[in-house]
């Protein structure tokens, strides 16, 4: 897919002035934008490509803002966010009846995850599972606590989160610290631009009802796929996937290991092996609902 001429962001410097250039492209009407979904389904249209990918650039650039308190450049991740944009618009079938940004969000988010993963080394966010844990979750879990503020938590509210994901108040404070430093979309985005903000210059995703009616029937078709796939795992090997893959707070190989009286590397293979047969059935089914609808 062509990329010669998408606005380039070359360094964090450079934030404004591209926030300024994905600002030029329209956003598209729905039946603007199926017709170009098909037209680059069913001919291969470079041109309609492109005009699919710009009208959603603004998209990336807000989902990346999501991740600035990794102290990871922000260039580099809306680069990621806008490969995985790519990536949703190559595999996007109109004819299902939702919205590419619909569709689109669940490329973006996983392609700067994965930057994301890779960004950061063991050695930065710990080694054992339940830093790792504490890495993925404090903000959610601060949001449900209403810690949302820039700064040191509260002590009760450092003892809540330590207690929630079962790790130590120290590393709640340290963890707290290292991810700290979110940029607000309502901060100036020059000082010499005014009431100008971060957020004006971005897409207001929110969704209407036609989108919000699709995510729905997404989300339960994608249910319904999991669900069935998971009756080609026997016993053992439903439980092991559902604790590890399923569950907000996953369990451990220790725990899992303890808990069968097995090795860790054992429930390792057994993980794995699930998964491989759990992901082989989703696919399967998908082929043959897209077949069906053909």
């Amino acid at each position: 897919m062509a990329q010669s001429n998408l606005p380039v962001l070359s360094s964090d410097g450079g934030l404004s002035r591209y926030l300024q250039e994905i600002r030029k492209f329209p956003m598209l009407e729905p039946d603007e934008e199926f017709m170009l979904a098909k037209r680059y389904k069913e001919h291969g249209d470079p041109d309609a490509a492109q005009r699919l990918i710009t009208s959603h650039l603004r998209l990336v650039a807000k989902i990346a803002m999501g991740y600035r308190g990794y102290g990871l450049p922000i260039s580099e991740v809306i680069s990621e966010g806008n490969v995985g944009l790519m990536h949703a618009v190559k595999r996007f079938e109109p004819d299902k009846g939702f919205r590419l940004a619909t569709y689109a969000m669940w490329w973006i988010r996983a392609a700067i995850q994965e930057y994301v993963l890779r960004s950061w080394s063991l050695v930065k966010i710990g080694t054992t599972a339940a830093q790792k844990r504490l890495f993925f979750n404090l903000r959610k879990v601060k949001g449900q606590i209403a810690a949302l503020e820039d700064g040191s938590l509260h002590p009760d509210q450092i003892k809540q989160i330590a207690t929630t994901l079962n790790v130590t108040e120290d590393e709640v404070v340290s963890m707290n610290s290292r991810l700290s430093g979110d940029a607000s979309l309502n901060s100036p985005m020059r000082a010499d631009e005014g009431s100008s903000e971060w957020q004006d210059w971005l897409v207001d995703d929110t969704p209407d009802q036609e989108t919000t009616l699709g995510e729905s029937q997404e989300f339960d078709e994608r249910m319904g796929l999991l669900t069935n796939a998971l009756d080609v795992l026997n016993e053992r090997e439903r439980a092991i996937f559902q604790a590890r893959r399923l569950q907000d707070n996953p369990a451990t190989l220790e725990e899992l290991a303890q808990q069968y009286d097995v090795s860790r590397e054992r429930i390792r293979q057994i993980e794995v092996r699930a998964f491989e047969k759990v992901q082989d059935a989703v696919q399967h089914a998908a082929r043959e609902r897209a077949g069906e609808a053909a």
